[in-house]
């Protein structure tokens, strides 16, 4: 008889890991080794119990599923990753694509339809089914399904930075995305960005306001290293910086807050 398959689940929706679980419990060729809630987790569990079949959310906290692919391809490792994801724009099935992913389902999705596409993993790792290749043709392709608007302000901010190319393991990340956060909560904070948006940051993380500020700093100008400014003006479909203008902390925290409170008052 055939070796099971080991798979790795990866989310950070600790209800939707356990469904998984449960649901492929049943799943006889299959042999569940972990679950992680963030891609740094995931790494540990990868290098400890080495999956077949990696079951990968994007936005986590600590290491967003493009690092963890980005990490299994440099270390060359035969892992087969279906993305499963509430980002379905394009440009994100497209980067996974090109990463060497399997397959790319949008949330909400069917557990048949996921079952179905394990079992064909399965029988190519032993060369039982003919291997297809992803494509790229969303028309063609039912599992990539069309772009969804992600509901909370968390899934927002993150589609954004992912866009703009901050990338989730930096410190900068979490403190742009609680600063963003509570500013749309409150509006007026931006005028005391110093005396109480730092410092709020800075008690929540456990920090200092000016360690806040320069992680942050930091954040802003990986974006701007990256080369993605058209990515940012595209967001907001105009022209609102050029690559030798850079923003003030302050002014990125509320334009990307001032983007969210209109698309949520709608």
């Amino acid at each position: 008889m055939d070796q099971k398959q080991k798979l790795l689940i990866v989310d950070d929706n600790a209800e939707l890991r356990n469904e998984l679980a449960k649901a492929l419990a049943t799943m006889e060729d299959i042999t569940l080794v972990g679950t992680a809630s963030n891609g740094m987790m995931a790494l540990d569990l990868i290098v400890k119990h080495k999956p077949d079949i990696i079951l990968l959310d994007i936005i986590m906290p600590q290491l967003d599923g493009f690092g963890v692919i980005e990490y299994i391809r440099e270390q060359e490792q035969a892992i087969d990753v279906i993305v499963l994801s509430a980002l379905a724009q394009e440009s994100f099935v497209l980067r996974a694509l090109e990463l060497g992913i399997k397959y790319y389902m949008a949330k909400p999705f069917q557990m048949d339809s996921l079952k179905s596409r394990i079992n064909d993993l399965v029988m190519q790792r032993r060369g039982t089914f003919p291997i297809v290749r992803p494509t790229r043709s969303f028309s063609n392709n039912p599992l990539l399904l069309s772009s969804q608007i992600p509901r909370s302000a968390d899934e927002k901010i993150s589609t954004v930075f992912i866009t703009i190319g901050i990338p989730a393991h930096i410190k900068g990340y979490h403190f742009l995305r609680e600063a963003i956060k509570m500013m749309i909560d409150n509006p007026d904070v931006i005028n005391r960005i110093t005396k109480e948006l730092y410092p709020g940051i800075g008690k929540k993380f456990n920090t200092s306001s000016s360690k806040v500020e320069r992680a942050i700093r930091h954040a802003i100008e990986v974006a701007w290293t990256r080369g993605k400014i058209e990515n940012i003006n595209q967001i907001f479909g105009y022209n609102v910086y050029s690559r030798n203008d850079k923003p003030t902390n302050g002014e990125f925290i509320a334009l990307i807050a001032d983007k969210l409170i209109l698309e949520r008052s709608a």
